[in-house]
């Protein structure tokens, strides 16, 4: 099943201008307007959150709007430069999936099948999407559908600020909204108005010949879009960086076999390109044409710059179950979405060294097939707070040689967040005597400590004093634990003075 994402972008004019001023942009409080001219006219074309606050919308004649807001913030409009500004947005979400293309002028259409995933899942994805461009400043609305359409009518007119529809489910999801969001023209919404239709359910509960002969095709097209039943190809941007090859068939191919065939002939081609540039392949697009006018794409990435076409060849071959040819394939692309340089390494032998096993090829299938974020390794980080002192990696990161301080033990397993524990001990330097953990009652033989961590002052204020009292403890079981106090036993204020269990030891 096909899924669409489609990204609105409500204020991108406005956001784009603020965004390329940088510091000296006006504040977000300050109502701003891009205008324009409409024969002899000069009208607003766009209106930033504050301005349509105050009641100003794109249409407006500017002297109107002045009226309205004394300071009003005008600047002149410049389409050329939000369309570009579009385009190599589109450019950067190729990370998300190989299908991405600008939806001018106030979106992106993603065609994100298959790749969620990668990313966590429909949810995961909207919200790290959606919260990148709202660090960046960029207002945005997005939904996932079935189709274009769907997807596209849904941003902008149900996304609070996301929506998804379960796959088969588009027909219901667009029937309460208005007709607008079929993407008909303003006369044919006004003809549909003035028959008493306000919402797409209405069309679709009517025949399709008196539409399509009082209105013609169009209002058929659009639903039959909506709805999956006519295809909408999605044309995907390409950076004219990129290295791409293309193979074309003289007659549409469909086994996997012959698929399989020309993937190696296409990562050969390709990897011949890439040598000439000194670069390898870390991710890499196959898109698949179908003859009915779909486009199915297979992404795949590495943990290193790759230029083995027996690799490459392998790792792509592994999705061919995924393809869908239909009625057949006309077309194959294959893209280096992402290259890098790629350093030649030097074989040293020796009778008395034995070289370091190579587990990328290993790491690349295993990512491919659950997601680059699953793997991954743990390094440590500059801190004394347990919680701090490790971090993820991928797997294939250079080693940095830092390591964890080794004069005091660390267990082997750490609970994600430390739990409170019932303890009985003497304050202020005493271990527990016993403890209660999960509904168990553990009486403790042996203990050794305090080990006394202090708060980062430099990273919160309230870790100014703040203080932890580590102890590790063995039960009766010979069971090892890590508990702390909170706070230093006399002073409230640099604690609690509650006990946690915040790690086992093996």
């Amino acid at each position: 099943m096909t899924r669409v994402v489609s990204l609105f972008l409500p204020n991108w004019s406005t956001d784009r201008l603020r965004r390329k001023a940088g510091d000296a942009a006006p504040p977000a409080e300050a109502p701003l307007v891009l205008i324009g001219r409409e024969g002899n006219r000069r009208v607003v074309l766009a209106a930033d959150a504050a301005a349509q606050a105050a009641g100003l919308r794109a249409g407006m004649p500017v002297s109107k709007a002045q009226v309205l807001v004394p300071d009003l913030l005008i600047q002149d409009a410049d389409p050329a430069a939000d369309a570009d500004g579009l385009e190599r947005l589109a450019i950067w979400l190729l990370r998300l999936a190989p299908i991405v293309a600008p939806d001018s002028p106030d979106g992106i259409i993603i065609d994100s099948t298959g790749a969620d995933h990668l990313h966590g899942g429909e949810n995961a994805m909207l919200a790290g999407l959606l919260g990148r461009l709202t660090m960046s400043g960029v207002v945005a609305r997005a939904a996932i559908a079935d189709t274009w359409g769907a997807a596209h009518a849904l941003a902008r007119y149900a996304a609070r600020p996301t929506i998804i529809v379960s796959p088969g489910h588009s027909r219901d999801a667009v029937a309460p909204l208005p007709l607008t969001a079929l993407r008909l023209t303003p006369a044919t919404v006004a003809s549909l108005h003035t028959l008493g239709f306000e919402r797409i359910g209405d069309l679709l509960a009517q025949p399709r010949a008196p539409l399509t002969l009082r209105f013609g095709p169009e209002i058929g097209r659009r639903l039959d879009q909506a709805l999956g039943l006519s295809a909408e190809p999605i044309e995907p941007i390409r950076s004219p960086e990129l290295v791409e090859v293309r193979r074309a068939f003289a007659e549409p191919i469909g086994a996997a076999e012959t698929i399989a065939r020309y993937i190696g002939k296409l990562v050969a081609r390709l990897c011949e390109i890439l040598e000439e540039r000194d670069e390898g392949v870390r991710r890499l697009d196959l898109i698949c044409h179908r003859v009915d006018n779909r486009a199915q794409a297979v992404r795949v990435g590495t943990a290193t710059p790759v230029r083995d076409v027996k690799r490459l060849t392998r790792l792509l071959c592994d999705k061919i179950e995924t393809i869908e040819p239909g009625f057949g394939i006309e077309v194959l692309t294959l893209t280096a979405t992402v290259a890098e340089p790629l350093t030649r390494k030097q074989t040293v032998t020796s009778l008395v060294e034995e070289s370091v096993p190579d587990v990328s090829d290993l790491i690349d299938t295993l990512m491919n097939r659950v997601g680059e974020r699953a793997i991954y390794r743990l390094a440590p980080v500059a801190s004394d707070v347990p919680e701090r002192s490790v971090c993820r990696i991928p797997a294939m990161a250079a080693d940095n040689n830092a390591s964890w301080p080794t004069h005091w033990p660390r267990p082997s397993r750490l609970l994600p967040q430390p739990e409170v524990v019932e303890t009985v001990a003497l304050l202020p330097d005493h271990p527990p005597v016993s403890f209660t953990w999960r509904g168990i009652r553990r009486r403790v033989r042996r203990a050794d400590g305090p080990e006394r961590v202090f708060g980062e002052w430099w990273k919160r204020d309230a870790e100014l004093i703040a203080v932890r009292d580590y102890f590790r403890v063995e039960d009766d079981a010979g069971e090892r634990y890590w508990l702390y106090r909170a706070g230093d036993g006399e002073n409230a204020a640099t604690g609690s003075h509650r006990w946690f269990l915040h790690g086992v030891f093996g």
